[in-house]
């Protein structure tokens, strides 16, 4: 990955054939999320999902850690504040929320400690490759804040209640090893590893049919959260049993040869 930028900024797209990689960007503060670079998370995914060209994303900080999460400043400013303000954590939610629908499919480089909301932001990618010297904890127990319900689901669904109510209920930091028994990463490498790694699945899924696994991670992630549309899935299926991608798939395999989507 690229080194740095000499100054913090919103988060950086950069594409590089059917990649395309979201790398927050302020190092100093372990790539805090501000206000302003919510909005721009919006954009950037809105891009992503409308360029046909881009088969996968990678999601990484800059710097030591993935990030420390939202700006607990703004937070704060809403607790204090006299009259009742839009919750900060909505426009978070509907970040993450983003993030765990995009259409293509998406892998978190943990390149190190993930803390707060951002372990949310992590847990919606569909695939967490991270290195063995990280480190997670969700804090607000210790804030006093009761965490936005889609959150506090993706943990459920993902985790499993235990593993839910320990991390949010006890606060305790957790290990990459510990982070990697209770399914929060995919897979734990050194970090020399790292970049092999992510290039490896992100190779692999870019090669894969674009349409089947779209509507598959939809299908998953309505399991997950009890909202399966069943009428919506069956069509999915039966328009996939007369595509281009099934024929291509049918012919490399007769051939033998890898199949070209």
């Amino acid at each position: 990955m690229p080194e740095a930028a000499e100054a913090a900024s919103a988060p950086i797209l950069e594409i590089n054939g059917a990649r395309a990689t979201i790398r927050l960007n302020r190092p100093k503060h372990l790539n805090r999320l501000q206000s302003e670079d919510l909005g721009d998370l919006i954009k950037l995914f809105d891009r992503i999902e409308a360029d046909p060209a881009i088969r996968v994303l990678v999601l990484t900080g800059n710097g030591r850690a993935f990030s420390a999460g939202y700006d607990l400043n703004s937070v704060a400013d809403r607790a204090t504040s006299a009259t009742a303000q839009p919750s900060a954590g909505s426009a978070f939610e509907a970040v993450v929320d983003r993030l765990e629908d995009l259409g293509v499919p998406t892998i978190c480089r943990l390149n190190g400690g993930v803390y707060g909301g951002s372990t949310d932001l992590a847990l919606a990618c569909d695939f967490r490759i991270g290195v063995d010297t990280a480190e997670m904890f969700m804090p607000a127990a210790r804030l006093g804040l009761h965490y936005y319900k889609s959150g506090i689901a993706r943990y459920v669904s993902r985790l499993g209640v235990d593993n839910a109510k320990k991390l949010f209920l006890t606060a305790q930091k957790i290990t990459a090893p510990e982070m990697l028994r209770i399914g929060y990463l995919t897979d734990m490498v050194p970090l020399e590893m790292l970049d092999e790694e992510v290039d490896k699945l992100a190779n692999i899924l870019a090669g894969n049919a674009q349409l089947a696994m779209r509507g598959m991670k939809r299908a998953i992630n309505e399991f997950a959260r009890g909202k399966f549309d069943e009428e919506a899935a069956d069509l999915r299926h039966r328009e996939s049993m007369r595509s281009d991608e099934i024929k291509e798939g049918i012919k490399a395999f007769a051939e033998k040869r890898p199949p070209k989507f």
